[in-house]
């Protein structure tokens, strides 16, 4: 069987691969809102260690998902692994012959979900399968599994997501202890043959492990344990196999300690994250363990931004830095990836283009992952002798880049002076006195957004809106100082930064002011319904879903709802972040949407899955009880078997066109 014929979408022409973005054409029809909101048709891909092959997720709408192995050199496609009633999940390589997976249904949503994914191992032609890991909760063997039951590892047996060495038929899996949703008592960390299917716990914890971290060799060397409010960090010292501790540091705020772990070099170097003295934001220095000290200059520091990224190694060395300002992005230090990356842009000049290196290479092959504010993700190989690109697939086809809006990293005064950082998206045109919905991140201690194709403010874009995305304070990636100026602050100044973003936006031009949405899911639900209360001049509607509508009830729910937020956050960082339900119960009930709800006079949408955890159903239902007694103009989703947010594809695209449906009627399209 040969590559293109079974890749549909690595039969794409390597033409398109440079192709240049065009003006728009305004005779051309919508995009569709399957074409935003439907599952990629093409997702991820792996190289081997050698870089000799590729192993990748086969299917489409109709069919399960399979995996996939191509042999580079030929192109000839293998599929090595399936199920009859899932899809392949997770996989990875264990060595240049073997690969590990899970299984998944992406046809079902969390309320039909459990994840127990199971574990499973196969060689690249297809033989030496093994069942690993119990899935679902049950000793299911699949067919053609060579391991009885009663030798299975656990439902709780997950895979790393670390590579390890690469170099045996063994890996390194977690057995997860797991008391309750949103309890995780702690980590073991299991040595597996993926060929016999034989452990063996060879490294004790020093605590209650939450995280392990391999070193330049694929061993476990460092931990950090959760003690209550505490995390610590402990290296295990490869003389004597001793633990040691490094540093401590709170363990839902971040706050204190010396620095956090990024990743072992190749000489056995830890790279850390941490902050210069009276520094705001974290950069990459080198850590003594030795010395217990600190490098005295960051390795790499980036100007405004917390580093978030990774170590890119190769060469016994390290040969780049991959890292996130506005977009993501690399640093090479090696020359030739240098020169290479100048190759590749020069070929593929409208995106930017990750490089992904094989861990062992024994092979020309450079995989090549592109993507632009108004171009979705491609996945591409490069042959560093023919210094040629190949196409293997793309995340959404259906997407024209001509039709998308650009994404701009903006900033912004609060009205106490601190700068706030913000997406704006403007849909082609002249950009001017445009209807906008203003969308809340959720979270909200997270980085809301970054310069790619998004499909939620695209989609919005399309229709004729402009979006607006602050990263207002308590938002994650922009310094210490923006963090931490949002702790306590939910319904108050962070809701001020919100509303300052908007009138930003009138006064620069972009908005109307009489045709203004705002809109969120989670903590931006919540936002939502503080906007339409705080603010009832500034937004004509709003659209929330999966929101908070009380921040007491996160607290007090447990006894009649299933809620996936652990004790020991309620007891130790809800408090510190958001407020104490006994000392600032004042604060509580005067940033409490339940309890103002007679205040939204405006047009709302609201949408909330049956299934959901993190914000159960009863957020949704009492308030819209509360809501309707004096507001009529109040719609009402539900999604029986939907968590979180929506996993199925027809929900996904059933919500935006409604959504589209409201906004239209209440803000109004430009024609």
């Amino acid at each position: 069987m040969r590559f293109s014929s079974l890749l549909r979408a690595m039969a794409l022409a390597g033409a398109f691969i440079g192709a240049p973005v065009l003006a728009a054409d305004s005779s051309k029809p919508l995009p569709a809102i399957g074409d935003f909101f439907n599952n990629p048709e093409f997702s991820d891909a792996v190289l081997s260690p050698s870089g000799k092959y590729l192993a990748v997720r086969l299917g489409n709408k109709s069919k399960r998902d399979m995996l996939g192995v191509v042999e580079l050199g030929t192109n000839a496609v293998k599929v090595v692994g399936n199920f009859s009633d899932a899809d392949i999940g997770r996989y990875a390589w264990v060595n240049d012959q073997r690969l590990v997976f899970t299984a998944t249904d992406k046809d079902l949503a969390p309320g039909d979900m459990r994840y127990a994914p199971g574990l499973y191992a196969i060689n690249r032609d297809g033989t030496g399968f093994r069942q690993l890991a119990m899935r679902n909760g049950k000793a299911f063997v699949t067919s053609g599994s060579t391991l009885g039951s009663r030798e299975l590892l656990p439902w709780h047996t997950y895979l790393l997501g670390q590579d390890g060495a690469q170099d045996s038929d063994f890996i390194y899996v977690q057995d997860r202890d797991i008391s309750g949703p949103g309890e995780l008592n702690h980590v073991d960390l299991l040595r597996l043959n993926t060929v016999t299917g034989r452990t063996s716990v060879s490294v004790k914890r020093p605590g209650a492990s939450h995280y392990w971290l391999l070193d330049h060799k694929g061993e476990p060397r460092l931990t950090i344990t959760a003690d209550k409010g505490s995390s610590s960090v402990y290296y295990r010292d490869p003389a004597t196999n001793e633990w040691r501790k490094l540093t401590d540091f709170d363990r839902f705020t971040g706050s204190g300690g010396t620095f956090r772990p990024l990743a072992f070099g190749p000489d056995g170097t830890l790279y850390v994250l941490s902050r210069e003295p009276k520094g705001d934001t974290t950069a990459v220095f080198t850590y003594d363990l030795n010395t217990a000290k600190l490098s005295s200059k960051p390795l790499v520091k980036l100007d405004g931004y917390d580093f978030h990224g990774q170590l890119i190694m190769g060469k016994d060395k390290l040969l780049g830095v991959q890292h996130l300002t506005d977009a993501m992005g690399t640093t090479w230090l090696d020359p030739d990836m240098k020169a290479m990356q100048a190759k590749i842009d020069a070929m593929l000049p409208n995106t930017i283009n990750l490089l992904t290196l094989p861990t062992h290479p024994e092979s020309p092959w450079i995989m090549v992952t592109a993507f632009a504010d108004i171009w979705p993700k491609r996945i591409m190989l490069y042959n560093s002798e023919t210094q040629k690109l190949t196409m293997v697939g793309e995340s959404h086809p259906g997407i024209n880049p001509n039709q998308m809006a650009h994404k701009e990293l903006v900033r912004y005064k609060s009205r106490d002076g601190l700068t706030i950082p913000a997406w704006l998206t403007l849909p082609q045109g002249p950009g001017k006195q445009l209807p906008m919905v203003v969308l809340v991140h959720g979270g909200p201690w997270v980085r809301g957004g970054s310069w790619n194709w998004d499909p939620d403010a695209q989609f919005l874009a399309s229709r004729g809106y402009a979006v607006l995305e602050p990263e207002f304070r308590g938002s994650t990636g922009y310094g210490s100082r923006l963090f931490r100026a949002g702790w306590k602050q939910w319904g108050l100044k962070m809701q001020d930064d919100v509303a300052d973003a908007t009138r930003w936006a009138i006064d620069k031009g972009y908005a109307d002011s009489k045709r203004i949405c705002i809109a969120g899911a989670s903590y931006g639900g919540y936002a939502t319904l503080m906007g339409l209360i705080n603010d009832p001049d500034l937004y004509k509607c709003g659209v929330e879903w999966a929101g908070v509508t009380d921040i007491n009830l996160m607290y007090d729910g447990s006894w009649f709802y299933t809620s996936d937020m652990s004790e020991d956050w309620k007891q130790y960082g809800m408090p510190q972040m958001i407020g104490d339900q006994v000392k600032d119960a004042a604060q509580l009930k005067a940033t409490s949407p339940l309890e103002q709800a007679s205040r939204i006079k405006q047009p709302l949408l609201m949408a909330y899955g049956t299934a959901d955890m993190r914000v159960p159903l009863p957020h949704g239902t009492k308030f819209y009880k509360a809501v309707k007694q004096t507001n009529p103009n109040v719609e009402w989703i539900e999604y029986d078997e939907e968590g979180h947010g929506w996993k199925l594809p027809k929900n996904r695209i059933d919500f935006w066109g409604r959504v589209e449906k409201f906004l239209d009627k209440n803000i109004g399209t430009p024609q």
